[in-house]
This record gives structure tokens, sequence and C-alpha cells, in this order.
């Protein structure tokens, strides 16, 4: 498996299986791709590596949820928060501030 690496981040730019190691052509290939992608020549990074090796490192590619990610995904519609807070304003309820209240200490900052 051949890889190229964004320097700068960390990140993988191109990977490809097979390639031979010793045909240098085979990587000048993946840089000449991820300068064509307006990444400079000089943070680019290739090489080979192992199928565990290219795992590692695809899964760095996938940013973590940030605690917004997280109760974006957790609150409940728009439509749903309006209802709740009209049934709390009729029978004296906390629903709505119990979710959001809910859904902060289960994503904390």
């Amino acid at each position: 498996m051949r890889y190229s690496k964004q320097i700068s981040t960390g990140l993988i730019i191109e990977s490809q299986s097979g390639g031979n190691p010793d045909n240098p052509l085979h990587l000048s290939t993946m840089v000449d791709n991820a300068v064509g992608g307006g990444i400079a020549e000089a943070d680019v990074e290739v090489g080979y590596c192992t199928d565990d090796e290219h795992q590692v490192m695809m899964d760095a590619k996938q940013p973590a949820l940030t605690y917004v990610d997280k109760r974006k995904a957790e609150y409940k519609s728009l439509e749903e928060q309006a209802d709740m807070r009209y049934w709390d304003s009729v029978n004296g309820t906390t629903l709505l501030n119990d979710h959001i209240a809910k859904v902060k200490s289960d994503n904390p900052k």
C-alpha cells in the first residue's frame, strides 16, 4: 500500500494499493497528485505501509466529534422544543429546560 500524507495536518491525501517499492516513479506520481491538488510539495510525505498502518492513518483522518456536534445530534427538533415549551407553560413543567440540561451535561465543553 502506498500513501501520500500532508505533513502539516498528518492527514492522508491519497492511498493506492500495490506499487513497487523499487520503482520511485510510483511515489512521485502521488506527490504530483498532491501538488496538483494545491498542496505544497514540501508539505507532502509519501511512502509504503502495511494494511494495518494504513488503517491507523485512515482512522486519524476522521475528525473527532466536538461537543457542539454531539449536542446538535441529541437536541430534539425545533418543532419538538416548541411543543415542549408550550406544554411546560400549560402544565407548569420544565420538560424543555430538563431536556437542554441533560444534553449539556451528557456533552460537556
